[in-house]
């Protein structure tokens, strides 16, 4: 849950960085995102039937997604990415 809170703070964030900027968003960036977030809410769910893989695939999208931003905002997003993976392999322990 926490991971899918910092994706959407980091979101408004970004939003708010490129409006300041007269920039333009980059909708697959925000995508990526959201996707991330989306499926890190899905894997907080303990009882949730595909709940690993969720928290896998949250936990590689923000860390590719944080690697491509590093220069501005992407270190807090490879902190989601890792705590997304962490909960990847805690729930993969908690299944076994």
């Amino acid at each position: 849950m926490i991971t899918a809170l910092i994706v959407l703070v980091i979101m408004g964030l970004y939003l708010g960085f490129v409006a300041q900027q007269d920039g333009q968003v980059l909708a697959w960036f925000l995508g990526a995102l959201a996707s991330g977030a989306l499926l890190a809410f899905y894997g907080a769910v303990r009882t949730a039937l595909w709940r690993g893989l969720a928290l896998t695939v949250a936990g590689v999208i923000l860390m590719v997604a944080g690697i491509l931003g590093i220069l501005s905002i992407g270190l807090p997003i490879l902190g989601a990415g890792v705590l997304a993976l962490v909960a990847a392999a805690r729930a993969r322990q908690d299944r076994l």
